[in-house]
Formats: structure tokens, sequence, C-alpha cells
């Protein structure tokens, strides 16, 4: 009984959004929001029509499109979730989707826009504009009873994705979370947000392989990509970042059961501003997870707090330190063409675990400096080489 309900429903929402479907061809539909019932007026609230046009689409036999004419679309906290019929579905966005003014709205939500258990979806062009202004506001008052906020888009359990041309706007949290996905293709992303915004990570990945992100420009308030336990096959190229943290391995050793990160290659990246640069942090708290096969080539930093860092004592404000050893094993990281400006005198600072000594790091044709002065290296616990032309003088 409940699949003929199913069944009848979505045969409702075909009718619904495909009388006036804006273009159908024996290959593929296109589903138009506004024929679903959405307003452009960034007032009336779009929501059920955005899920109605997914619904349809997800429904539909053949390829599928989206289509988000020019215009802004309020919508509230919504999933588009798999499994679809539909070979492969994309959001064309030409408008702009805006959050609700009042931040308590998606305050309580894990994610603004979701996809869970998709397939060959893709995400093209507009942008996002999560309003996330107010809640930062209301996180750094004193004594402020505050939601934790959303993210902006969240992928989960889903593969063969792509986003090509997003604009992401003031994130309540995170602006992108890839999560338990495989095969996921970010490039030509712009993610803004203020540099004292908080937790607003520009991508984050984690439990994912095989991902690119690629030509994309990142400035906010928390690492500009953050990469977390379980991820392996990362390819990151020609991403500026800045103001943020950072591009991140970490932070890890949150959990002592904690899946490992490897095969992750940065490469072409240029760092503006930033509190780090190239970093690997874990706190100090036992755990079998490891970082192995890291790649960083050709980065280019300019007046950059801490270019190169791994930090295994991780304990930002230094509140509730767990005061204990890393028990992630770090091993084979490069660094490779690495050039520019410190903002402090220690340029490359190794910080790793007293129990589990960093191995296998390898600094290659390095040369960073500190105000046009000779800049400074600080070791603990580390074991690596220096190859080339490397300054500061290599403390390894």
């Amino acid at each position: 009984m409940d699949k003929f309900f199913s069944t009848l429903l979505y045969a409702f929402l075909l009718v619904l959004c495909t009388n006036n479907l804006l273009h159908s061809s024996a290959t593929s539909k296109i589903y138009n929001v506004l024929r679903c019932g959405a307003k452009g007026n960034g007032i009336t609230d779009s929501t059920q029509a955005f899920a109605k046009a997914w619904a349809a689409a997800c429904a539909s036999n053949e390829s599928a499109t989206i289509y988000v004419p020019k215009g802004r679309y309020l919508l509230g906290s919504v999933a588009f979730r798999g499994e679809c019929k539909s070979p492969s579905i994309t959001f064309l966005i030409n408008g702009t989707l805006v959050a609700p003014t009042d931040y308590r709205v998606l305050g309580q939500a894990n994610n603004w826009l979701s996809f869970e258990g998709v397939s060959h979806v893709s995400i093209i062009g507009g942008a996002l504009d999560a309003k996330g202004t107010s809640l930062w506001a209301c996180k750094t008052a004193a004594g402020s009873n505050c939601p934790n906020g959303a993210s902006t888009l969240s992928i989960t359990k889903s593969n063969n994705i792509r986003i090509n041309g997003l604009l992401s706007l003031n994130s309540q949290m995170y602006h992108i979370v890839i999560n338990r996905c495989q095969d996921v293709l970010v490039e030509g992303a712009k993610i803004i947000a203020a540099g004292d915004s908080p937790n607003t990570d520009g991508i984050h990945v984690q439990q994912s392989r095989n991902l690119i992100i690629k030509s994309s420009s990142i400035k906010t308030g928390d690492d500009c990509i953050s990469i977390g336990p379980g991820t392996n096959n990362l390819w990151i190229e020609r991403v500026t970042c800045g103001p943020g943290h950072g591009i991140s391995i970490g932070s890890l050793a949150k959990d002592l059961d904690e899946e490992g990160v490897q095969n992750v290659t940065v490469f072409k990246t240029v760092f503006t501003g930033t509190t780090n640069g190239l970093r690997i942090k874990s706190w100090a708290r036992p755990s079998n997870g490891f970082v192995q096969g890291i790649r960083f080539i050709d980065a280019l930093m300019q007046n950059v707090q801490h270019p190169i860092i791994i930090d295994q004592n991780y304990c930002p404000h230094n509140l509730n330190c767990p005061g204990q050893i890393s028990g992630v094993k770090i091993s084979d990281v490069t660094y490779q063409n690495i050039r520019g400006t410190s903002a402090t005198p220690i340029a490359i600072k190794f910080d790793c675990s007293t129990k589990y000594p960093c191995k296998g790091i390898r600094l290659h044709n390095v040369h960073l400096r500190h105000l046009k002065q000779v800049a400074k290296s600080s070791c603990n616990n580390v074991i690596g080489e220096a190859l080339g032309l490397v300054q500061p003088n290599s403390c390894l």
C-alpha cells in the first residue's frame, strides 16, 4: 500500500511540474522551478516548490535538469534524497538561493541544502546566500545562547557528483561538506565569508575518496579546506585561500577509532594573509588514525603566520586541552617548491607526537622569509630530510 501511494505521489508531482516543461526531448527533461510554484522575489517561501521539482526529476526515467531562472528564491532547510530513477540530474542555477533572515530558522538544522544518497548529480552555477552574519554576531556576543548553525551545502553517501561555478556566501557554519562520498569534482567554486566568522570552513571532506577540488577561490573565517578522517585520493589544484586558516588535514584524534588520511596532493595554491598555510593537526590524545602519502607542491605564501606546520598538540584557544599524547601516526609527507613570506619568525614548525614521531618528512626546494629577514624552523619529534635549497635552514 505504501508503495502504491508513493507511486501515486510521484505521478502527481510529474503532472504538476511537467505540464509546462521548459524543454523536453526523447533523452532529457527540464523542470523549471517556477512551474512548480517557486517565486523569484526573495520573499515567498519556495522550499516546497524545489522539493516538488526534485521529486519529479528523481522519478523520471530520463536524464533531467532542474532549472532555476534568474531571481532570488527563499528556501528553508531542504533535503534532496535518492535513490532516483533518473540516470542523472543537473541543477542549473541562474539565480540566487537565499536563506531566511532570522538565523534561528536554519540555526537548529544541521544543513540548509543537502543531497543524500544520490548519484550522477551536477550543481552548476548560481549563488547560495546563507545570511550567516547575524548568527556570527550572536556567537561572538558574550553570554549569548545561540544555535550551532547549518552548513550551507551537504553531500552525503553519494557518488559521481559535480559542483561547478557555485558561489557560496556567508554560511552559518561550513560552506560545503562532502561526507561518505566518492568520485566528486568541485571546480570554479567561489566561497566568501568574513575573516572572523566562526566555524565557516570553506570545503570540508571526510570519509570520502576520489575527489578533485580545483580552480576555486576561498575567503572565510576557518579552514579554507579541511580534510577529515577517512579521506583517500584527494587532489587539490589552483586554489586561492585567504583570509582563512589555510588548508588543513584534521583536526584528527577526536576519537580513538578513526580512519586514516592518505594520498592527498595539494598543487599550485596561493595563501594570502592566512593564519596557516599547509597544516596537519591532531589533538593530543590516543588514536589509531594515521596520515600518509601527502604531497604539498608549488605553494605561494603571502604574509602567512604559519606557512608549514604539523601540530600534534592542537588545542584551539587552549581550552579543555586533553594534555595527553597524540596517537596519530604521520609519515611520508613532502613539501616541494614552497615559497613566499611568513608573518612570524618561525616559518616551518613540526611539533609531532613524542610516542609516534613524524617519519619520512621531506623539504624540497623551500624558500620562506620573514619581513625580508631569515626565518627560522622548529622541530620536535620528527625524522626526515632536506633536499635542494631549503630556507629557513632545516632542523630535520
